[in-house]
Parts: C-alpha cells; sequence; structure tokens
C-alpha cells in the first residue's frame, strides 16, 4: 500500500483512493466462498455466511487501520468495541443480505454461486460503507457534537 491517508473523510461519501483495501475484502470473501464449496463441498448458504464473516473480520482491521485511521487514534482502546459494533450493524446486514441475496441468485434463478456472490458483494457493499461511516467509526467531533446537545 502506497499512502497511509485515510480512505475516506470527505463527508461520508465513498472516496476510496486505495481501492486495494475495496478489491482484498472482495478476495477474501469469494476466495474462502470458492474453498468452502468447491474444495470441501460446503452447501453454498453455509459457505457464504463463513466466507462473509471472514471479510467483515478482514475488512474491519482495514478500516481500523486505513479507512477510518483518523477516527480511531484518540481511542485505541476502544477497538474491541468497535468491532463488536461493527459485527452487529454492517455483519448482520452483510450476512443476512448475501444469504438472503445468495438464495435468490442461485436458488432461485439459478446462477453460479460465485457470480451471484458479486453482485451480492455490490449490493451490501455501498449500505455497509454508509453503516460503518456514520455508526460504527463516527468521528470524535461528531461525538463530541452529540454529548454537548445531550447536557
Amino acid at each position: 500500500m502506497a499512502s497511509s491517508q485515510p480512505v475516506c473523510s470527505i463527508g461520508g461519501f465513498f472516496c476510496l483512493q486505495n481501492h486495494e483495501l475495496f478489491r482484498l475484502g472482495i478476495l477474501v470473501q469469494l476466495g474462502t466462498l470458492s474453498f468452502l464449496a468447491a474444495e470441501l463441498h460446503v452447501n453454498y448458504l453455509p459457505a457464504t455466511v463463513v466466507s462473509v464473516e471472514a471479510a467483515i473480520l478482514h475488512n474491519f482491521l482495514w478500516h481500523e487501520r486505513f479507512t477510518w485511521k483518523d477516527r480511531t487514534q484518540i481511542d485505541s482502546r476502544g477497538s474491541l468495541a468497535r468491532l463488536l459494533k461493527f459485527n452487529l450493524t454492517t455483519g448482520v446486514i452483510s450476512i443476512a443480505g448475501n444469504v438472503l441475496l445468495m438464495r435468490v441468485f442461485v436458488g432461485g434463478i439459478g446462477l453460479h454461486y460465485f457470480v451471484a456472490n458479486l453482485l451480492t458483494i455490490a449490493s451490501c457493499s455501498i449500505t455497509n460503507f454508509f453503516v460503518s461511516d456514520r455508526v460504527v467509526f463516527r468521528s470524535c467531533i461528531t461525538r463530541n457534537l452529540e454529548n454537548l446537545s445531550s447536557r
């Protein structure tokens, strides 16, 4: 990775400066799914759940280190709490969305699981980005403003 600059911090808009982060998460999910389904012969739905969780954990680590680095340096002890929040928000969206859409695309339409998973990733990724930006990795400025307004 050439730069350690935050990947996104411009008004919450999806603005990847380093596309490697996004591509790596996709590779983790597709690689895990392919290994489980093709090599271990796991049914595509349980394989989807495991592959999505692998991508969720991978993405969280990269978000902590790069995407929202400017928001996590102040509270590095909060990583475990952010991981839990990340799993309970984007994790639930990703797993539920992927399983539902995979069932439709593979079970209903008959697409190959690999192609179907590419479509589910595209469908869930933007929603997950905004949830991460606004809920999991809120800026300290936003938190401070909310604390002041609640007094």
